[in-house]
C-alpha cells in the first residue's frame, strides 16, 4: 500500500497510541452512563443527519463511543474481543495506520449517515474482525475461554453477523453496515481481487484441462 507509506512517512506523527483502548474505555463510560444515570445520553452521541445539519458537528467523533445496548456479561465479551482484536492489529499497523483505517471507517459511517439519515459504527468494529481473520486466519483463539477455534471461522461468524445484519436491518443499517467496512476493503480489497481473480483463472485452467483430458 505504496499510499499509505507515503501518508506515513508525512503524518506519521499524528498516530494515537492506544486508540482501540480510548474507544472502548469511552464504550464503558457511555454504557454506564445510559444505563444508570442518563438514556438520553445515546440520543446525544449517535449519527443522525439531522443533529450534523443542525450544527452538532460532535457526533461524527462521538458516535464510535456508541456502546452495544446490552447486559454486562455480552457488553463485557463483546469488548473484549473488540480489544483482543483492535490491539493486535494496532501493534502489526502501528499507531498511525490503526487510526487511518478508523477514520476511513468512521468517514464511510458518516457519509451513510448524510445518504440515509442515520449511521453507526458497527460495521467498522465488525470490519476488525475481517482484517484479523484475513492477515491470521489460522491462529487458533479459546471462543468463551474453552473453544479452541481458528481466526477464520471467527471470521467468516463476524461476516455471517454482517449478513444477517444487513438482511434485516433497516436501509439507513444497510448503507452503514456497507460504509462502514470501507477501512477493510481501501486496505485489502486489492488484495482480495487478486486472489478472487486468480482462483477463478485457476478454476477455468483447471476445467479446460479436464475437457482436453476426456476428450482423448
Amino acid at each position: 500500500m505504496r499510499w499509505i507509506d507515503k501518508l506515513e512517512r508525512r503524518y506519521g506523527r499524528y498516530g494515537i497510541p492506544n486508540l482501540m483502548n480510548i474507544l472502548l474505555v469511552g464504550q464503558i463510560l457511555a454504557w454506564f452512563i445510559i444505563m444508570f444515570i442518563n438514556q438520553n445520553l445515546m440520543y446525544w452521541i449517535s449519527l443522525s443527519r439531522s443533529g450534523l445539519l443542525s450544527g452538532q458537528i460532535w457526533r461524527v467523533v462521538t458516535f464510535v463511543f456508541m456502546p452495544p445496548i446490552a447486559g454486562a456479561f455480552e457488553l463485557l465479551l463483546t469488548l473484549y474481543f473488540r480489544w483482543w482484536v483492535g490491539n493486535a492489529l494496532e501493534r502489526a499497523w502501528g499507531d498511525f495506520r490503526f487510526l487511518v483505517y478508523v477514520l476511513v471507517g468512521m468517514a464511510g459511517a458518516v457519509l451513510s449517515c448524510l445518504i440515509t439519515g442515520s449511521g453507526s459504527a458497527s460495521g467498522i468494529f465488525l470490519s476488525l474482525f475481517f482484517a484479523y481473520a484475513w492477515m491470521w486466519p489460522d491462529q487458533q483463539v479459546l471462543l468463551f475461554f474453552i473453544l479452541p477455534i481458528k481466526m477464520k471461522w471467527m471470521g467468516a461468524a463476524a461476516a455471517v453477523v454482517w449478513v444477517l445484519e444487513f438482511l434485516t436491518g433497516s436501509l439507513s443499517t444497510k448503507v452503514s453496515l456497507i460504509f462502514g467496512i470501507a477501512g477493510f476493503l481501501v486496505f485489502f480489497g486489492r488484495e482480495i481481487f487478486l486472489q478472487i481473480r486468480d482462483a477463478i483463472v485457476s478454476y477455468k485452467r483447471r476445467k479446460d484441462w479436464e475437457r482436453r483430458v476426456n476428450r482423448k
